[in-house]
């Protein structure tokens, strides 16, 4: 039986890939949503929520 390849010689047999433009605005709207609703969330819990600040 074949001994299965191990995950560190694949990742050194991959060529690299540089990221698409969309692949780079995806993440990017996703960075600043996840910020936006972050802030929304401690707003909130200053607001409605002030017993333990």
């Amino acid at each position: 039986m074949p001994e299965e390849p191990k995950l560190a010689e694949e990742l050194k047999k991959m060529e690299y890939e540089p990221l698409l433009p969309v692949e780079k605005k995806l993440i990017s709207y996703s960075l600043i949503i996840g910020a936006a609703l972050l802030g929304i969330l401690v707003w909130i819990s200053y607001t409605f929520f002030p017993g333990g600040h």
